[in-house]
């Protein structure tokens, strides 16, 4: 009878089980890297060194506010973004590598799907854009690179079951399709202040409200 005694004090209530439920679950997703303000910080430079550096060059009325050199421009951009694709793929690489299983596979092929996206759009920029003025040049670039990015935050959100990644998502493609008709220099702003900025101010406000990825 002392046994049985001891079993009822082990029996929880629905409430208490939640509660262990959800700090289960926090505490997994702190061991996982599931910190949104790495993410966000490294997009939000990338985004703000890279098309800060051709806003300089293009200008609001097509005259440069600095003069800098369109290969410098292009070095800064595809450093930049190849600096914050390396490190999401590494994130999704880290998270995969603490789970087994469908949820491993799932950031194994989600940190290619990055090296994939962007090799794709590279090589078709470069047959595309050959023959274009220079600013028609950036704007076809730029804009397929935050395509890229924004389709992948929303494939990120659908899988990972993020909803604030991939709300992200769909705001990063709204601000590309109004930077490609206001044409190369406001996007190259909208792409650097709004975008790049936007992250990083996201990513905070994230953390502070301790949402995971």
């Amino acid at each position: 009878m002392g046994s049985g005694d001891g079993d009822d004090e082990t029996v929880m209530s629905p409430a208490e089980s939640l509660a262990v439920i959800e700090r289960q679950k926090a505490e997994t997703s702190k061991r996982l890297g599931g910190d949104p303000l790495p993410f966000f910080l490294a997009w939000g430079l990338a985004w703000l060194v890279g098309f800060g550096a051709f806003f300089l060059r293009l200008g609001l009325d097509g005259r440069a506010y600095v003069n800098i050199s369109r290969g410098a421009c292009l070095v800064t951009l595809f450093v930049s973004l190849a600096l914050a694709m390396a490190f999401t793929a590494l994130l999704a690489w880290r998270q995969g590598s603490q789970v087994r299983g469908a949820s491993q596979e799932r950031g194994t092929m989600y940190g290619l799907s990055w090296s994939v996206g962007f090799v794709t759009m590279t090589g078709i920029a470069v047959r595309a854009g050959k023959d274009l003025p220079e600013a028609e040049s950036y704007l076809l670039w730029a804009s397929l690179s935050m395509l890229v990015v924004c389709l992948l935050f929303m494939a990120g959100g659908a899988v990972f079951g993020t909803r604030p990644m991939f709300a992200v998502g769909v705001a990063l493609a709204a601000v590309n399709l109004l930077g490609v008709v206001l044409g190369p220099g406001w996007h190259a702003l909208l792409a650097s202040v709004v975008v790049g900025g936007g992250f990083i101010v996201i990513g905070g406000v994230l953390r502070l409200r301790g949402v995971t990825l």
